[in-house]
């Protein structure tokens, strides 16, 4: 049994509206535990197979797959009813967003920002940033989606249509853009990053999805409600143990945060805005360009968190750049919805936008 509708518009929650709240105070307790009982951490970042820490693969688990359980694959059957939107999405999130946060990375944390931050880490913090751009969002999308009252359709579409290529497509694009940046490429812990929070998570929540839905809506959306507490609290005990790794160079110098949320706010910026006029050039619907431009510009951060951690251990600046990506995902993406929203009639004055209206408006039937 298939479930081929959309999903129900989500509101966005008490831990959404906060995440950024939530986040500070991970840093500060993950900080705080870190210098208290250190033995405790160097005891978790120990339990590993092949550079994969295994208590972080399970956390990292209970927060995807909830998630994936949510994507409809069969929904990829409908891929050209938007294609200009599909197509726009797909060119800034696989062709545009990685290869222009590399290039942001290169420039601020490479060169402009090197003489303030730690030398060693410098290729650490660019390869973080790249991870993060190469992971397009996934759950996030449907609360933004909603918020500028997206078309349902097209954005599971375009997520179940991102997962799909992401199986196949983040670690090459991963392995090239560290290789222009002239970082050594641990290829089997990137493949085994692929396999384990990629690969496996998606297949186990089709599984369990497929499992739920032959008992009916409800059971599935019964499930979901069940499982998001804990994605939320696995989470947040993954930044925890990032930031008690991470304390004693965030103590030494708390403004690295703020450099390297400089190239991400910008890589944000450009991308949505590329997206949204793209999608206003080509013609398509509002409600279509807001969650493009939207999914163009936000991140999967759980998972680039979790592959800087295993490619590049917990000390990492990787990590922390990884993680710096959650801290401001909330209140940046919150400013691309309030712009979207405001500039809907400048979006549908575009001439390509209604000379498509009006076409649509004097086909039969249509009045």
């Amino acid at each position: 049994m298939t479930d081929t509708t959309a999903p129900a518009a989500p509101a966005m929650g008490l831990f959404e509206r906060f995440l950024t709240v939530w986040v500070l105070a991970c840093i500060v307790a993950g900080i705080a535990l870190g210098q208290l009982v250190p033995s405790f951490f160097h005891q978790i970042g120990a339990i590993e197979v092949a550079k994969v820490n295994l208590p972080v693969a399970l956390l990292i688990w209970l927060m995807i797959i909830p998630m994936l359980v949510k994507i409809d694959f069969a929904a990829l059957s409908g891929v050209t009813k938007h294609w200009r939107g599909i197509g726009v999405t797909l060119i800034v999130n696989w062709a545009v967003k990685p290869f222009s946060m590399a290039l942001l990375g290169w420039l601020f944390i490479g060169w402009l920002f090197r003489p303030m931050l730690p030398a060693d880490q410098i290729d650490s913090y660019i390869a973080g940033l790249i991870l993060l751009a190469a992971a397009p969002c996934t759950a996030m999308v449907f609360v933004w989606s909603n918020l500028t009252k997206g078309e349902p359709h097209f954005t599971l579409t375009q997520v179940a249509l991102n997962d799909a290529i992401m199986v196949v497509a983040f670690a090459p694009v991963v392995a090239l853009l560290l290789g222009l940046s002239a970082i050594t490429v641990p290829w089997e812990t990137l493949v085994i990053s692929v396999v384990l929070y990629i690969v496996v998570p998606v297949i186990i929540a089709q599984i369990i999805r497929r499992q739920m839905l032959r008992r009916g809506e409800a059971a599935l959306s019964g499930l979901l409600s069940r499982l998001q507490p804990i994605s939320l609290v696995a989470l947040l005990a993954t930044l925890v143990l990032l930031f008690g790794f991470q304390g004693q160079q965030i103590i030494a110098q708390p403004g690295i945060i703020v450099l390297l949320a400089v190239p991400i706010l910008i890589q944000v910026y450009f991308n949505s805005g590329l997206a949204y006029l793209l999608n206003r050039l080509s013609g398509e619907e509002h409600c279509v360009a807001g969650p493009s431009a939207l999914i163009g510009a936000s991140n999967f951060f759980e998972l680039a968190v979790a592959a800087a951690i295993s490619l590049f251990g917990f000390h990492s600046g990787a990590a922390l750049a990884t993680v710096v990506g959650v801290l401001i995902e909330v209140p940046v993406m919150l400013s691309v919805v309030w712009i979207v929203n405001r500039s809907k009639g400048w979006y549908e004055r575009g001439g390509a936008v209604k000379s498509r209206a009006h076409g649509a408006s004097r086909e039969p039937g249509i009045s």
